[in-house]
């Protein structure tokens, strides 16, 4: 019932209100007000590259806070891995 009436908040998909189709992006927001209200393996189908989101933009926030410590690394490992994620997730969602 909560998503329903938060799903008239989100931004729509101008990939999909254009051209019809799917962004890599279409579903992160209703996976992130799944996992606000626990529903982890919900949350988890619906956009899977979520986690790995949050990993990432953790690693960038760390990378302009200490500034003293190098993390291209992590960020690039982290912004492969969450890549990763959304590309399979995308074919797994439409082709599976």
């Amino acid at each position: 019932m909560k998503t329903l009436i938060l799903e008239k908040y989100m931004f729509p998909c101008l990939s999909k209100t254009l051209f019809g189709i799917e962004c890599l992006g279409c579903g992160f927001q209703r996976s992130l007000v799944m996992l606000l209200q626990g529903d982890f393996s919900g949350s988890f189908k619906m956009y899977p590259a979520l986690l790995t989101t949050f990993l990432f933009l953790g690693i960038l926030g760390l990378n302009f806070i200490d500034t003293n410590r190098n993390y291209k690394k992590s960020l690039m490992v982290s912004a492969f891995i969450n890549g990763a994620f959304m590309v399979v997730g995308y074919f797994f969602k439409h082709y599976h």
